[in-house]
C-alpha cells in the first residue's frame, strides 16, 4: 500500500469559468480550508490524477496552481498549518474521491 501525503493546494485562476473548473476539480479531492486554498491527502496516484485533471483545464500562461507537500497525514495533531482569526477543523483521515 502506497503511502499517502498531505498537500495543501493553492491555485490563482485569472478566468472566472477556468476558476469554477478548477474550483470543481479540486473539491473531488480535498477539504477546502479557505477559498482556492485546499487541504488534499493523495497517495501519489491520486496526486497524479489530480494534476492530470488540472493540466486539461487550466491555461499555462496564465494561471497558476501550487502544491506544498505537508508530510504525512497520519498524525493527530499538525504543528505544520497554524490559523490566525478562524480555524478550520482540520481532516484526521485521508481524503475521499468522489
Amino acid at each position: 500500500m502506497t503511502a499517502r501525503r498531505r498537500w495543501l493546494v493553492a491555485y490563482d485562476i485569472r478566468d472566472d469559468r477556468r476558476l469554477r473548473a478548477v474550483h470543481d476539480v479540486v473539491r473531488c479531492y480535498g477539504a477546502m480550508l479557505q477559498y482556492s486554498v485546499y487541504l488534499c491527502d493523495l497517495t501519489p496516484i491520486e496526486k497524479f490524477g489530480l494534476m492530470v485533471a488540472l493540466r486539461d483545464v487550466i491555461n499555462h500562461f496564465y494561471d497558476s496552481v501550487v502544491f506544498i507537500d505537508l508530510g504525512e497525514p497520519s498524525r493527530t495533531t499538525s504543528a505544520t498549518i497554524e490559523f490566525m482569526g478562524q480555524s478550520v477543523q482540520l481532516p484526521h483521515r485521508g481524503a475521499t474521491i468522489v
